[in-house]
């Protein structure tokens, strides 16, 4: 059984009607995981023997028609906790922590049936664009070892590329789960804030992050969004508002008439030529199914960046104080007093990146500094929040490209902390605002054959309309079906 060619509606029916079993597909993904995470590194802990028990319970309990995810397996990011299974974030900080609970996302996995593989690799607490800030490996892409897979959620991405799973859970705080799909050519939605439950996830910027998923298909994503999604009541910031029934509800797909507004800034400066070709097309395509195309402006997307990294860099230097040395995780050796304990843990636990964002974003709520760059990083995130909700208005969704170039070379930006932070221009915005993006395979790059992502951006809790409009272009064009030639896949 391979993953890359099939979906989770087959292995469903596949499933219920006893073609295959549960520990047949488990034994096949950890088949497929041996079989590539050497040349990928896609994975930092296996879940194997846990994973077949539970694939052996459910064989021998059945699958229910209604089970739709039943037996399958997934992998998780591995900045979300998994009692006994080891949780790190990708960091020195938790190398050996294994958690006594589980996080409430993957406490609904369990009760759906889901399978657990593995924990998959990330830059450190959720900190950056490549995978490379990881304190225990470097993914690669699938579709070019040579090349990031993106990040933070970069593990994931290659995990879903690699075919090693049909889907794995992500985070987005600023991209991380659309810009990685963009550049290993798999879906990657991040929903709206509140859609799904933040209770068990180690937390970057708080009023950022937001749980979704990596898939091979728009499908897909949407039955595993739906098997997540809903209030929870260990998180505040849950929606209460009911979860639509996505995946069933693409039978009523259509874009004819959708109204779709591509803003003149995310096909501007310092966004690649071989990408915007890319995303012309796929607009073209739209417009040649019935959508309407209209140009518009959200003049404040320049500003995205800066007050992005302001504002996230702040809630985690307010996030990251809990790891002291004193609680859990890391200590530092050789200390004569409390103050050693707490810089010296903190020094020699936390990657370059992460005492980085502490640093700046201590430095901007500090008291000299809080009216100069927080209180005016917030003004301009309410700016930018104003142009999605003037352009939504009269619009359905807003479209354009996901990253602003394709998958760039291990080790090119990992030095230069301003060019990697503008790999995230046409994503963060979207994470200020809160409204739910979706980075579906648009196409391929003439100039270096690397997959390109097209972002489609919703209403608030309008999920359906972005899987809707994913899914019809994903039926009408087949980029989505071409895959990486990677372990003997053919």
């Amino acid at each position: 059984m391979a993953f890359y060619d099939t979906d989770v509606t087959q292995l469903h029916d596949d499933l219920v009607n006893k073609r295959v079993s549960a520990t047949e597909l488990t034994q096949a993904a950890f088949a497929r995981i041996k079989a590539t995470d050497d040349q990928v590194k896609a994975f930092l802990a296996l879940n194997e023997e846990a994973a077949l028990k539970q694939a052996a319970a459910l064989d021998q309990a059945g699958i229910a028609p209604d089970q739709m995810l039943a037996g399958i397996p997934l992998a998780v990011k591995d900045n979300i906790v998994t009692k006994g299974l080891t949780t790190t974030a990708a960091s020195k900080m938790l190398a050996d922590f294994k958690p006594v609970y589980d996080a409430t996302v993957v406490e609904k996995l369990h009760q759906v049936g889901v399978i657990n593989v593995g924990k998959t690799n990330l830059d450190e607490f959720a900190m950056g664009s490549s995978t490379e800030n990881s304190a225990f490996q470097t993914t690669k892409n699938p579709w070019d070892l040579t090349r990031v897979p993106g990040g933070s959620s970069g593990g994931s991405a290659a995990a879903v590329a690699a075919g090693d799973v049909l889907g794995a859970v992500g985070t987005d705080t600023g991209g991380s789960i659309r810009q990685p799909a963009s550049f290993t050519g798999v879906v990657g939605m991040k929903p709206t804030y509140g859609r799904v439950s933040r209770w068990g996830v180690i937390a970057f910027g708080s009023s950022f992050d937001q749980v979704g998923w990596l898939s091979q298909s728009v499908k897909d994503n949407a039955y595993m969004l739906e098997a997540i999604a809903g209030l929870d009541a260990k998180d505040m910031t849950s929606s209460h508002l009911a979860v639509p029934h996505y995946a069933a509800n693409l039978a009523q797909a259509d874009v004819k008439g959708l109204k779709i507004a591509v803003p003149k800034e995310y096909l501007g400066e310092g966004i690649d030529e071989d990408v915007k070709e890319v995303i012309k097309a796929a607009l073209a395509h739209y417009e040649s199914l019935g959508a309407q195309i209209d140009e518009v402006s959200m003049p404040h997307t320049k500003y995205g960046i800066p007050a992005y990294y302001i504002l996230a860099s702040s809630e985690a230097s307010s996030n990251l104080q809990r790891f002291d040395g004193i609680r859990y995780g890391f200590r530092a050796a050789d200390v004569k007093n409390l103050e050693d304990v707490y810089v010296k843990t903190r020094s020699e636990g936390f990657g370059p990146e992460v005492k980085r964002r502490i640093m700046l974003g201590t430095f901007s709520l500090s008291a000299g500094s809080y009216d100069a760059y927080f209180a005016k990083a917030a003004k301009v995130r309410r700016l930018i929040a104003d142009d999605f909700n003037q352009v939504l208005a009269d619009h359905d969704v807003i479209m354009g490209p996901t990253a602003v170039s394709t998958a760039f070379k291990v080790g090119a930006e990992i030095t230069d902390p301003t060019k990697m932070y503008l790999n995230d221009l046409l994503t963060v915005s979207v994470n200020m605002a809160g409204l739910p993006g979706m980075s579906i395979p648009a196409g391929f790059s003439k100039a270096n054959g690397m997959p390109v992502g097209l972002q489609i951006i919703g209403k608030a809790f309008d999920e359906q309309t972005v899987y809707d409009a994913g899914y019809v272009f994903e039926q009408t064009t087949d980029f989505h079906k071409q895959t990486p030639q990677l372990g003997g896949q053919n």
